[in-house]
């Protein structure tokens, strides 16, 4: 991405030929020659200011005097050194021969020749017999000479002149913008969003530097053909989509892939997020979203990528809308008019980019808007190995790395996870002074990304004990359930948040479950809880997140996915991303709702205090052997519990020691059971 010269600008662009750069301001409809701008207009009004003040005081004609006693005046009258003087009424001004000191001043430096005074009433003197005796000149010209009339009149009218300069540059400066942007388009600009000429990039991302999401690709090469064929497709009467959505979790590479698509196609690409074209002022959204296709059009083929564009793409019509006519709906109705209002021989693309398209408005999502829907998925196993050779292209990995094995122990992790991973463990590689990342720093860096920073506590021998039974009870009910996930990790050394960690993963990808194994789940998350109660007969607060996983389980199988006989195949709760104050189901059906999922969870739960006392030997022995070496990896893990792995057909052990940590219930491939510390409540 090219460096932005202008951080107001509510985009960047990038690949844009030299020969078809963006217009600069001034260019245009703004005719040629001098352009004055909002500097020019401020040195023009700093020199009239100037101006008149000079010409007001060229036209007073007042020189510099100084107001005296009248006894001070006599004395410099005999002691002869009186120039001239003039006099009007009682007022007499007139000049000194030599300066003398300000009469009242302690400053010596402060001195004057031109006076003025009055002579006193009551002064009984022979003043003038002094005057003519010493030789001064009684001048029929005052010293200083009173204003004139044009004088008066230019000071009088000094700040209605100022004001009147100020109105007229204010006025042409707005008629200017105008017409160069054509209405309110041009003022807006006056913000400081006007485009600018972009350099073309001399590496630009392309589909090899995508990986793992080989189907959308598959879907946005239409695209990019019909970029750099448009003839092709117009011949049969064919027309490119003219607007694109990617709609997916944060970090699966949307971003990257409208970029990709206009690097394949070597087109000019324009990217902006959304919330960038929104201001306090109403119409300055609509304005930038008409300066952006308009500049866009002027190097077509070119693509415009729009980022979390549920920012102002929320359906309209909700209680916050002011009448439509606020901002957001504004700029809403301005990207409305300009998708469906260019044809397809212009040749611009609109890509978006979003996490929610459920909350959309449809106007934005019809065809001839958005034309297609791409749902971008985090990757499955084989797209996490293909990630990761790209991640990994520039970084020096020890020959025992394996990059299969670092995707089965990251499940569920996006692109930008997996590119986090790999510069996690290349730093803990140049802490550790090595020249190259070997696979102790990938393990180091999968337990920093998922269980969180080791933490160096005090921990009384009773509570690491009690500690080392709760999540015993987590993985020995992982091991003995049917069809559960297998234990990857076991710790009793504080991580983040938690006291203690176990960690399950399956050995390949999952996207469907059961009843059957959501109630494992639910046995595994109390497992810990049981196992305290069991051992102890306490139930302390560090199963407070283990609850939180099971009554969400619980709950969404009840009111979500129809697992329940009393509420029937019926979904009354909303979806994850939902307002949850979006409940469609009567206050009757939401009590049976609660009632079912306490059933299930207390059902569960007695299930695993059952099969804990039933094997509380191997709790024994797997809470003894964790507590003496307070980390245990899969292998170590099922032969301190006295258990076999059974291994899927056709598959081989994992050569990893931990695996990916929890999702929500819809989407949940692997799950980290944690008991939390009183500092976390």
């Amino acid at each position: 991405m090219p460096p932005r010269d202008r951080p107001d600008q509510p985009w960047r662009a990038e690949g844009v030929p030299p020969g078809k750069k963006p217009a600069k301001d001034g260019d245009g409809a703004r005719g040629r020659g001098f352009k004055p701008n909002r500097t020019t207009y401020f040195w023009l009004l700093l020199l009239v200011v100037f101006g008149l003040s000079y010409l007001s005081m060229h036209f007073t004609g007042q020189r510099e005097t100084a107001t005296i006693p009248y006894t001070a005046f006599t004395q410099q009258v005999a002691a002869g050194n009186v120039k001239d003087v003039y006099t009007k009424g009682f007022q007499i001004q007139g000049e000194l021969k030599s300066p003398q000191q300000v009469p009242g001043q302690d400053d010596a430096k402060k001195t004057y020749t031109g006076f003025e005074t009055l002579r006193p009433a009551f002064a009984d003197d022979k003043i003038y017999s002094d005057l003519v005796n010493k030789g001064v000149v009684v001048a029929a010209k005052p010293v200083t000479e009173d204003r004139g009339f044009l004088a008066n009149l230019l000071l009088s009218l000094l700040p209605t002149l100022l004001f009147v300069g100020l109105w007229i540059a204010a006025i042409v400066w707005i008629q200017r913008r105008m017409a160069g942007g054509g209405g309110a388009g041009g003022l807006m600009r006056g913000f400081g969003r006007s485009p600018k000429p972009v350099t073309p990039d001399e590496k630009r991302a392309t589909f090899a530097d995508v990986a793992g999401i080989d189907e959308v690709e598959a879907e946005l090469s239409d695209v990019v053909d019909f970029l750099r064929h448009p003839d092709k497709y117009r011949r049969l009467g064919a027309r490119v989509p003219r607007g694109v959505l990617l709609a997916g979790p944060p970090g699966t590479g949307k971003t990257l892939l409208a970029r990709a698509v206009a690097g394949e196609a070597d087109v000019p690409f324009y990217s902006a997020a959304a919330s960038e074209f929104i201001e306090m002022v109403v119409g300055v959204g609509a304005a930038r979203v008409r300066e952006l296709f308009t500049e866009a059009r002027k190097t077509a083929p070119s693509i415009i990528f729009i980022d979390e564009i549920d920012t102002i793409g929320r359906t309209r019509g909700g209680g916050a809308s002011m009448g439509g006519h606020d901002e957001r709906e504004q700029t809403l109705n301005q990207i409305l008019t300009e998708m469906d209002g260019f044809s397809g021989s212009e040749g611009v693309v609109v890509i978006a980019a979003t996490n929610r398209p459920d909350i959309l408005d449809p106007a934005l999502m019809r065809p001839g808007r958005f034309d297609r829907t791409v749902v971008v998925s985090p990757p499955d196993q084989d797209g996490r190995v293909a990630i990761l050779k790209v991640h990994t292209r520039e970084v020096p990995l020890a020959p025992d790395v394996d990059l299969t094995a670092i995707a089965r122990m990251t499940p569920g992790m996006t692109g930008a996870d997996l590119a986090n991973l790999v510069n996690e463990a290349a730093l803990l590689a140049v802490k550790r002074g090595k020249d190259a990342v070997d696979m102790a720093d990938v393990q180091s860096a999968v337990e920093r990304v998922q269980l969180g920073t080791r933490r160096t506590l005090v921990i009384p021998v009773q509570e690491r004990r009690r500690t080392s039974y709760h999540e015993s009870g987590h993985a020995l009910l992982g091991m003995l359930q049917p069809g559960a996930d297998p234990v990857r990790k076991i710790t009793i050394v504080p991580h983040g948040r938690a006291l203690g960690v176990t960690v399950s993963t399956p050995d390949s990808d999952r996207y469907a479950y059961d009843q059957e194994y959501l109630r494992g789940r639910i046995i595994g998350a109390l497992g810990g809880m049981a196992a305290e109660e069991l051992v102890f007969g306490v139930v302390t607060t560090g199963s407070e997140s283990d609850l939180e996983q099971a009554t969400k389980i619980a709950r969404s199988m009840v009111g979500r996915w129809g697992m329940s006989q009393r509420v029937g195949p019926m979904s009354v709760l909303p979806s994850e991303n939902a307002d949850p104050m979006a409940q469609y189901a009567a206050q009757g059906t939401l009590t049976v709702v609660d009632e079912e999922t306490r059933r299930i969870v207390e059902d569960c739960y007695a299930d695993a205090l059952r099969m804990l006392g039933d094997n509380r030997d191997k709790l024994e022995s797997l809470a003894d052997t964790l507590l003496e070496h307070e980390t245990l990896d899969e292998e170590a893990a099922y032969r301190a519990a006295g258990i076999t792995r059974v291994l899927p057909a056709g598959d081989e052990a994992p050569a990893i020691t931990a695996g990916g940590s929890g999702a929500d219930g819809d989407h949940d491939i692997g799950h980290a059971d944690d008991r939390r510390g009183d500092d976390t409540e």
